[in-house]
């Protein structure tokens, strides 16, 4: 059984299919019709809602795509849909906002964006362009009228009217702690079940029970079996309420990342020690994506072209796997093995992520992709060097893009080892990285922009080194 807020109303589900989205349940069980499905992958947010939970006692908001995420991720939080937002005769001021500004165009995305501007405006004291970009960045309207959209943002965040949602904060925050997980919960239709244990023991035990499981965190990738390939999932284990693997803890010499730690979670502590990586955050997919992927899902899916494992690798990080009471830790750059092929053994899950603190190293990171938003890199490149005394003394550089799995590019390593940091060097480890990845032609990019990209990301890589106030490291190719 699980329990939620759908906006002020305690519901309860026991008999329901775990592999239901949230969007099906609104448009299909309660009948709130107006959060659309646009694209059932993430991609264009017209089907964003809002969920609020709380957060060291606090009530906080944020957006997700609910095409992407099964009921089961609802228990013990509030569900808020546009259906919401009106109340009696009366628009919300984000929907008037938006009727103000001329910002509804054919109106079919218009439930997405009065969504993402409503948790902008929960989360913002005031308007602010790049906040508001990042906000939208993940709603695509393809009636080209961005600016009244914007105009609007700027009217929702500097003019701000206490909703009802204010009114009730206090009660939602009584009524959300009175629903606060206690036990272990599942969810099921008599064929399908996905189960939610609290703690790392109970996950381990469950996963052990059932080693054929799909786990489940964010379901950025995972749902997509579901809406895209119309499979059916049949047992599933959500994480997201196994507070140990939420951890974000910061040491004198690393940083630990519980996998199941959203990536708008994992942001701050990454882009203080490494601001490229933040940089790249910023372009991870959208925020609606980033509010509910982990980073222990970007690298479980073992994607070629995944972001975040070629900068992790770069960065000589490594994961805890856990089976039963048993664990091990792994260099990440062995976890993976062929294409969508991994060393995780049967009912092995990634506990956490230990990221080394940036030291004398100089890290860098490129994300090339056709947009600049929301959208798959053709290359993503990381390198790391440490250079003492004009001598490169250690390399680590990886790229992903290039190969079936995320890579290091040893060869162009082992030439910049020992060699003087001039131009010279980097010539030749442009000419190494031939060697190293034999990349494929695909509808991103062929397998010759591919290698001439990276080789050009290495020169650029030289050049801002010698020209440090050089900005915008994370760049996208049109």
């Amino acid at each position: 059984m699980i329990q939620f807020l759908l906006n002020e109303e305690l519901r309860t589900e026991q008999h329901l299919d775990p592999n239901m989205t949230v969007l099906n349940y609104l448009r299909t069980v309660v009948h709130k019709t107006g959060t659309k499905e646009g694209c059932a992958s993430g991609d264009c947010g017209a089907c964003t809602v809002v969920v609020g939970e709380l957060e060291d006692g606090q009530l906080r908001y944020r957006t997700l795509n609910s095409c992407l995420t099964f009921v089961s991720a609802l228990h013990g939080k509030q569900l808020i849909a546009v259906d919401d937002l009106k109340q009696g005769d009366q628009l919300h001021s984000v929907q008037q906002a938006l009727a103000d500004c001329h910002g509804s165009q054919c109106g079919f995305c218009t439930p997405g964006f009065v969504m993402s501007l409503f948790a902008l405006q929960k989360n913002s004291s005031g308007y602010d362009k790049e906040e508001t970009l990042e906000a939208l960045a993940g709603n695509l309207c393809r009636c080209t009228g961005y600016r009244p959209i914007m105009d609007a943002a700027v009217q929702v965040c500097d003019n701000r009217v206490p909703d009802q949602f204010d009114a009730a904060e206090a009660q939602t925050i009584t009524r959300l702690k009175s629903i606060a997980p206690g036990s272990v919960a599942e969810l099921s239709d008599g064929n399908k079940r996905c189960v939610i244990p609290l703690t790392i023991g109970e996950l381990a035990e469950a996963y052990s029970a059932t080693p054929d499981a799909h786990l489940l965190a964010g379901g950025t990738d995972l749902a997509l079996e579901v809406t895209q390939f119309h499979r059916e999932l049949p047992v599933m284990i959500y994480v997201g309420h196994v507070k140990e693997m939420q951890r974000i803890e910061e040491f004198d010499d690393r940083i630990e990342i519980g996998s199941a730690a959203s990536l708008t979670d994992c942001y701050d502590a990454l882009a203080r020690e490494f601001p490229d990586f933040g940089e790249l955050l910023h372009r991870f997919a959208s925020l609606q994506i980033r509010n509910q992927g982990t980073l222990g899902g970007n690298i479980g899916n073992a994607s070629p072209i995944g972001d975040s494992p070629p900068l992790l690798i770069a960065l000589n990080a490594s994961i805890v796997l856990r089976k039963g009471d048993q664990t091990r830790t792994l260099p990440l750059e062995d976890f993976f093995l062929d294409y969508k092929k991994t060393d995780r053994q049967p009912s092995e899950f990634i506990e956490k992520v230990i990221v080394p603190r940036a030291g004398k190293y100089q890290f860098r990171a490129y994300k090339i992709s056709k947009r600049l938003d929301d959208d798959i890199s053709a290359v993503c490149a990381a390198i790391n060097l440490h250079i003492d005394g004009g001598i490169v003394k250690d390399a680590r550089i990886a790229f992903g893009g290039m190969a079936a799995i995320p890579k290091r590019a040893s060869a162009c390593e082992q030439v910049l080892i020992g060699a003087d940091w001039n131009e010279a060097a980097i010539e030749s480890a442009c000419a190494a990285l031939a060697q190293d990845f034999t990349p494929l032609t695909d509808f991103r990019a062929s397998k010759e922009y591919r290698m001439s990209t990276a080789q050009n990301l290495l020169r650029k890589y030289f050049l801002e080194l010698q020209s440090p106030t050089t900005e915008t490291r994370v760049t996208a190719y049109v």
